[in-house]
């Protein structure tokens, strides 16, 4: 797989290395954890993978004695910024957020760095992704805590390539999420450099977006099935969407091969067992919320931590075999 630079990659045992860690940064800091507040915005909590973003953020606050704010702007880049000010009101002592709109969220940083606040991004990244690579954070930021797409992308498309036809070119579709999000558009370069990687022949006969939901996952596959029903493999790029489209493939005479990546889910463990999907790539919200945590403990109690750190964690992939790889589910 594509090599990236790294700051910090947690392994297997992140979560209890991540509890060391916050515990060894206890000791020599001359803030007393308790007199410590910090402020956490999600994009929305409406979704599982935010709310447990929320959740490993304020379990890691708890074991370190800090006091630990969640405010929900319900998906709206105003209440976002809302939220912001209200915190910066506030003077608690770090921030952490969730971009909605990664271009807009560059004044939103540049507004908590005139505060004199630090601040980190979690799962996407801020400034447009056309001019500025995932690995190389704005400057702004304390770190960018995220899952690497284009690797979790390409770990999909390494498991596809084996199922494709061989005697044919390979008739693929792909269920986006929200084009809005930076992370879609690493999903299928990733996935594609790997397909290419490896000589595959294939062609994407259909990619349509969604909001992440299984209902949406469910009605585009319905319409690739219906337009393509030749079609080899669907590549989804969420197990959220993954669920809805193993629906419409089982309501379907064509059974093309399913993946995904960002899974991870309970629901895309189950139905990786049964055979409804072939595999996934794992994706960990909840240690991202604590890694999240970690960042944001570093540049307070230790201000000379360098800044623009991109801050990552091994992505397995999860197939039937292999399902032990990722335990924690959301």
């Amino acid at each position: 797989m594509k090599s990236v630079p790294k700051f910090y990659t947690a392994g297997s045992s992140a979560l209890a290395a991540t509890a060391l860690a916050i515990t060894s940064l206890l000791a020599p800091s001359t803030l007393a954890a308790k007199d410590l507040t910090f402020g956490y915005i999600p994009a929305s909590l409406e979704y599982p993978y935010n709310v447990q973003t929320a959740e490993g953020f304020k379990e890691a606050a708890a074991k370190a004695g800090v006091k630990a704010v969640v405010l929900d702007p319900r998906g709206s880049v105003e209440k976002q910024g809302n939220a912001l000010d209200d915190l910066i009101s506030q003077k608690v002592d770090a921030i952490g957020f969730l971009p909605l709109d990664s271009v807009v969220a560059e004044s939103f940083v540049d507004k908590v760095n005139d505060a004199k606040i630090p601040i980190v991004a979690v799962a996407l990244q801020v400034g447009d992704s056309a001019t500025r690579k995932l690995t190389e954070p704005y400057p702004g930021l304390s770190a960018l805590v995220a899952t690497n797409n284009y690797n979790i992308g390409y770990a999909s498309g390494e498991m596809a390539a084996p199922l494709l036809p061989k005697d044919k070119t390979a008739k693929i579709a792909i269920v986006m999420g929200d084009p809005a999000y930076t992370i879609v558009k690493l999903n299928t370069e990733g996935f594609r450099a790997a397909l290419d990687k490896a000589g595959a022949k294939y062609e994407i006969v259909a990619e349509q977006p969604t909001n992440w939901t299984p209902d949406e996952g469910e009605a585009v596959c319905q319409n690739f099935l219906t337009a393509h029903p030749d079609v080899d493999l669907i590549f989804s790029h969420a197990d959220d969407m993954a669920i809805g489209c193993a629906r419409a493939i089982e309501s379907s005479t064509s059974k093309p091969k399913l993946i995904a990546t960002g899974g991870g889910s309970k629901l895309g463990h189950d139905a990786i067992l049964a055979g409804e999907m072939y595999g996934s790539v794992c994706t960990r919200p909840k240690l991202l919320g604590s890694l999240m945590f970690q960042a944001m403990y570093e540049a307070v109690t230790k201000p000379e931590t360098e800044k623009a750190r991109f801050v990552t964690y091994d992505t397995p992939q999860i197939t039937k075999e292999t399902i032990d790889s990722c335990p924690e589910q959301w």
